[in-house]
């Protein structure tokens, strides 16, 4: 598992408790996203079979969250919204070198980094949450995103040798806790 450089804090939790049919409006655009970005994986990479079949089952599991975000949002009478631009997301890519071997290992890493924020942040949400339905969901959609950032890094293990993975890893999860840290609180994912 990767571990994170940046431990978010229990105020992120009390924004996000505070304002949480807003979070879920959010979380359902980040599932849709997580979607799209496997798609767009498997559609870069055809010559990859390994990689291919892993985001092929990856935007299906994604499209299920997303699925089970609306439906929870559905029974609290919350509409889905315009996606927003996720600034987190959006300056993290901007560490993704361009070449092409070393995009693929960025772009590996970065959702392998992103999937890890996920999983800490969906379990702070279990944990606090008063709802037992809704702790359960946000428990087990934790664990998800943790299976999802062990895949992107064993898939960078594939195609990379592992001290060059290793390096770049060390590399990103410093630039990810200094772009999350300066993130403002808001009832949002990132």
């Amino acid at each position: 598992m990767i571990k994170l450089r940046f431990v978010t804090s229990a105020q992120w939790t009390s924004v996000v408790l505070a304002d949480f049919d807003r979070f879920l409006v959010d979380h359902a655009a980040a599932e849709k996203k997580a979607a799209g970005m496997a798609i767009s994986m498997l559609s870069h990479y055809p010559d990859r079979p390994e990689l291919v079949a892993a985001m092929a089952d990856l935007a299906v599991e994604e499209t299920s969250h997303l699925r089970d975000v609306l439906r929870i949002m559905i029974t609290r009478g919350v509409q889905a919204g315009r996606d927003e631009k996720d600034l987190y997301v959006n300056r993290f890519r901007e560490c993704i070198r361009s070449e092409s071997d070393n995009y693929l290992l960025d772009r590996l890493l970065v959702g392998g980094i992103i999937e890890a924020r996920g999983c800490e942040r969906f379990a702070l949400i279990g944990d606090a949450v008063d709802d037992p339905v809704l702790a359960r969901f946000y428990t087990g959609i934790g664990r998800s995103e943790a299976r999802h950032a062990d895949l992107f890094v064993h898939l960078a293990q594939r195609y990379f040798p592992s001290a060059e993975v290793d390096d770049r890893l060390d590399q990103l999860l410093e630039d990810e806790a200094a772009i999350i840290a300066e993130q403002p609180l808001r009832p949002a994912l990132h």
